[in-house]
């Protein structure tokens, strides 16, 4: 590893700080972790985080760490920083104890933590100046404008945050990160909460700026993909209490890498059925809960149903039912709006014509801005039409209505009711007619499916996100809706609670046959929960690009189909239209 300061600037360096210690030339670690150990709280309360944590990081090597949220990776990723102290073990960085933190280690958080008042430019200078002040104005001007430069910023540079998008905003904070020119570079989550387009062109960055400066980086990431596509070794960390390190999967993948090409590559295929099927094993051995088969819904419909009053199952429709064409059926529906200054307007979506059978599962996708989430907000009558129709069962829609649950990507709880009192407000709308021992079967029947049967009665404001999310799943399919709409519904949950909920809201829906609309812009959930695929052009003027049909056996399971030999073809497609949406921008 080469020393901290940059060659441009080394004559400018006092010779007493421009070597210190002699170079790390690589034949022992850099960075050393030897049964590291963190709890916290005192006495009864007294919760252990991380328990012999060992790991030992060569030079210029690239780490990627996945984990379940809760399991203690920023934790990890903060001790390396100096920013909190182990209980027990060792940190050493090029052998001596790591004592606090250090312009030799750069962080970049999932939160911004960027200075609102202040320019891209003067966000970055602050680290510089702060690190180098030794050098001269002109030296730590050119050296900021760099790393703007080099995180595709320079026509941002004098931005205030507020003007920028999250992805912009996280390329400042990486930018911040390596203009302190650290030996190390700590990367916690920090696209996670960007789009699919914006995160893979900032990964593309990362790695470059790795292979230029040879920088030693350890990535904490819930993304499989993400961790095979940049690392060198990705490392598990097993789920809490006692979190401890997992198996390490090597990966050999030539570099650069082309994620078009590692569709088609063998050994990226094989590490990616290894990896999530370790990963899958370690959650559902963690989380092992009743499935509810003991439980049964009274046999009453929600008076949303055209034939409510009929003594009929509320858990399965009637099956001659299903399969019924045009069901559901946009005709050439359009959105406009609009522009900010009154004079003109937008077609945000532009003849969106779809049919769609009952009980059919549809994902649509494509990338952020392309009419998505509009079309379905106007199908859940949350926003008005401007052109054409939706027809659902033979009624237009023309408003919000009961006859469609709806799953957001936060769901909108009552904090300071339970989960049960969350999905009984719906349930106490739609089943008037019901008895109150009925509408409570039907609350427990669906909070026990999706795996709350031991937190029905725990108040929202008290859960994690993903347990809220269920809650949000729940309260949409007690409703029995004649059609379920989710909008990004797993986009703010790590990707190992997103599986989990994946197959929880597939097992539910198997047993209902709802019809259903996803809209997502994860290519592998679209094809693992839907039967076509609806591929939207970029927009303004966004409409229907590509239908893939997913013909796919179910019910389907996560591990199931990354071993079908269709897969991946299927991926092939979906990955080929968003990739050529992206060149024509």
């Amino acid at each position: 590893m080469n020393a901290v300061i940059p060659k441009t600037f080394e004559s400018a360096m006092p010779k007493s700080t421009a070597a210190i210690k002699p170079a790390n030339d690589g034949s022992k670690p850099l960075l050393e972790l030897n049964a590291v150990c963190k709890s916290y709280g005192e006495g009864k309360s007294k919760t252990s985080i991380l328990k012999d944590i060992n790991l030992h990081i060569r030079p210029g090597e690239f780490i990627a760490i996945v984990g379940f949220s809760g399991s203690g990776k920023t934790t990890l990723l903060s001790m390396i920083a100096g920013l909190i102290s182990p209980d027990n073990g060792q940190l050493l960085k090029n052998g001596d104890t790591i004592t606090g933190p250090g312009p030799d280690r750069g962080v970049a958080f999932q939160n911004y933590s960027l200075m609102p008042w202040l320019s891209v430019y003067d966000n970055v200078a602050l680290a510089v100046d702060a690190i180098f002040k030794h050098w001269s104005p002109e030296q730590r001007h050119a050296h900021t404008e760099k790393y703007v430069r080099m995180v595709n910023l320079g026509s941002a540079m004098h931005k205030k945050p507020s003007e920028l998008s999250g992805g912009m905003r996280q390329r400042v904070n990486v930018a911040r990160a390596l203009a302190a020119n650290p030996d190390i570079l700590l990367l916690d989550e920090p696209l996670s909460a960007l789009d699919a387009l914006t995160r893979g062109n900032l990964q593309d960055e990362i790695l470059q700026i790795w292979e230029q400066d040879k920088k030693t980086v350890i990535l904490i990431t819930n993304d499989v993909d993400e961790a095979i596509y940049m690392a060198d070794r990705v490392i598990p960390l097993k789920p809490g209490p006692d979190a401890c390190l997992g198996t390490e999967f090597d990966i050999a993948l030539p570099r650069p890498r082309d994620r078009t090409a590692l569709n088609h590559d063998s050994e990226f295929k094989r590490l990616r059925a290894e990896i999530t099927r370790y990963l899958m094993d370690l959650g559902q051995a963690n989380h092992s809960q009743s499935t509810g088969d003991q439980l049964h819904l009274p046999a009453v419909r929600p008076n949303t149903s055209n034939d409510w009053k009929l003594d009929t199952s509320a858990l399965k429709p009637n099956p001659n039912d299903l399969g019924k064409p045009r069901y559901l059926e946009f005709a050439q529906l359009s959105k406009i709006y609009p522009t900010p200054d009154g004079n003109s307007s937008v077609k945000v979506v532009d003849g969106f014509d779809l049919k769609v059978k009952k009980g059919e599962f549809i994902s649509i996708i494509g990338h952020s801005g392309c009419g998505k989430s509009t079309v379905l907000s106007m199908t859940a009558g949350l926003n008005s039409i401007s052109e054409g129709g939706i027809i659902l069962d033979n009624r237009e829609i023309d408003g919000a209505g009961p006859d469609r649950g709806v799953v957001f990507q936060a769901p909108s709880l009552f904090p300071w009711l339970t989960a049960f009192d969350n999905v009984m407000l719906g349930v106490d709308k739609v089943y008037p007619h019901a008895s109150q021992e009925e509408r409570e079967d039907i609350v427990e029947y669906y909070l026990t499916r999706v795996g709350l049967a031991a937190a029905m009665f725990k108040k929202a404001a008290d859960m994690s996100n993903g347990m809220r999310q269920r809650v949000g799943i729940a309260r949409a399919f007690a409703l029995s809706p004649k059609l379920l709409l989710l909008d990004e519904p797993f986009g703010m949950l790590d990707s190992l609670t997103r599986w989990e909920l994946q197959e929880v809201l597939m097992e539910v829906w198997q047993r209902t046959q709802v019809t259903a609309i996803v809209v997502t812009h994860d290519v592998d959930e679209a094809i693992l929960l839907a039967d076509r695929v609806v591929m939207m052009t970029n927009g303004p003027h966004a409409r229907i690009g590509k239908i893939q049909a997913i013909d796919l056996p179910r019910p389907r399971s996560r591990k199931a189909l990354l071993e079908h030999p269709d897969y991946y073809r299927y991926r092939e497609s979906l990955l080929s239209f968003l990739s050529e949406c992206d060149h024509t921008h």
